[in-house]
């Protein structure tokens, strides 16, 4: 980011439509590999008022229930009680169930060379990692906070009762002196039953209740030229569905780097490991984050090409933004000796499959739908582990 410059990105509670949808996508995606680690499955949704469209392409040996399904997701959002509820909104469904041949090969069959070389990849993707020294988890900063203040917002529904389960936060970050040097703004629209008070209560309550916490240990926070916005555009007296439609993968920005980077038009959620648009990001972002991790430059951005029917990308290359302090075409070698990025590799490197068939309840897809995909050493997903910093060095 140039000096001078400020940069804001947003996050949603769970309340919102688009994320809705995301959680019920990685909840079926999740739901099939729990019964079956060879599941292929793509599964999208769609919200809107008093209505979900699920749509599910599988090959699975499993049994899920996909209203059910949906109708839990929805619930533990906050949707029971008036306008769009869990109980009786209307669950359209389209199922298409494929041969069981085209479920995935056995683990120990991917582990055969030639076997990773044939599993190629199905769709043409341009995929990014990145990463950057600004925060803790090398991820941008302004996201990091924007994500914060949204779980911070979700977490207040307990004790601000009039607060509905759709919100939106927003934080605006000053750039200087080469990195993140001031919170600029801070901005919360969210949605509030009935009862709610004014204005200027709300917002001093969604100050104390939510901004204040959830800036405490953040990478910045609040000074005397902050500027705090709540409902700047009015009041947002009905929320969710049944003022917006919602649809999986349309917060890509959310999920990925807040749009201080590149990242694919495909949606994250609701694809099962296969998908090399999905693991493919995660594969990208593991490679940035090794390469700030081992020192090699201040931020990183890794572009992979994939074409159909080719199993290794046909493209690995490093943006470093002038942050380098090695060549980064020498970056690039080391990323493509050290990694291997056939779709069939990240799978085995990740145990993607393995992982979600042994996941609880809350499954390990699904937490991933809100709050981002990147960044999340809350979870442990591996895609976060920077062991390998140390190979590219």
């Amino acid at each position: 980011m140039r000096d001078g410059m400020i940069f804001t990105s947003e996050s949603v509670t769970p309340g919102h439509p688009d994320k809705l949808c995301d959680r019920i996508s990685d909840a079926a995606v999740d739901a099939f590999l729990h019964q079956d680690p060879r599941a292929r499955a793509v599964v999208e949704c769609a919200v809107a008022t008093g209505i979900v469209f699920i749509a599910a392409r599988f090959a699975a040996d499993a049994v899920v229930d996909l209203p059910s399904l949906a109708r839990g997701v929805i619930a533990e959002a906050g949707y029971v009680g008036e306008g769009f509820d869990a109980r009786t909104c209307s669950i359209l469904t389209s199922i298409s169930e494929l041969p069981a041949e085209e479920r995935a090969p056995h683990e120990h069959d991917a582990d055969e060379e030639h076997e990773l070389e044939a599993l190629s990849a199905t769709e043409q993707a341009n995929v990014f990692g990145y990463a950057t020294d600004e925060t803790e988890q090398l991820m941008p900063a302004p996201l990091v906070i924007a994500h914060r203040l949204a779980r911070a917002l979700d977490t207040a529904r307990g004790a601000l009762t009039w607060l509905a389960p759709d919100g939106k936060t927003q934080a605006g970050v000053l750039y200087g002196a080469g990195g993140a040097a001031e919170l600029a703004s801070v901005a919360l629209t969210v949605a509030t039953m009935p009862g709610a008070p004014r204005a200027a209560v709300l917002a001093d309550a969604l100050r104390e209740q939510v901004v204040v916490p959830a800036l405490a240990g953040a990478p910045l926070g609040l000074t005397a030229r902050t500027e705090l916005h709540v409902n700047a555009g009015g009041p947002f007296a009905v929320g969710g569905p049944a003022r917006h439609a919602g649809l999986t993968g349309r917060k890509n920005g959310i999920d990925t780097y807040g749009e201080a980077a590149r990242q694919s038009g495909a949606a994250l959620s609701g694809k099962d490991p296969s998908r090399i648009d999905r693991i493919g990001a995660y594969a990208a972002r593991h490679a940035a984050k090794c390469v700030v991790a081992a020192g090699l430059a201040r931020r990183c951005e890794v572009h992979l090409g994939y074409v159909i029917g080719h199993a290794r990308p046909v493209s690995v290359a490093v943006e470093c933004f002038g942050t380098a302090t090695i060549a980064e075409e020498e970056i690039a070698r080391r990323i493509a000796e050290t990694f291997d990025f056939r779709p069939a590799a990240i799978e085995r490197r990740f145990a993607l499959r393995a992982r979600a068939h042994a996941a609880d309840a809350g499954g390990f897809f699904r937490p991933l739908a809100v709050y981002g995909q990147m960044g999340r050493e809350d979870l442990g997903v591996p895609w976060e582990d920077t062991a390998e910093a140390a190979l590219l060095r």
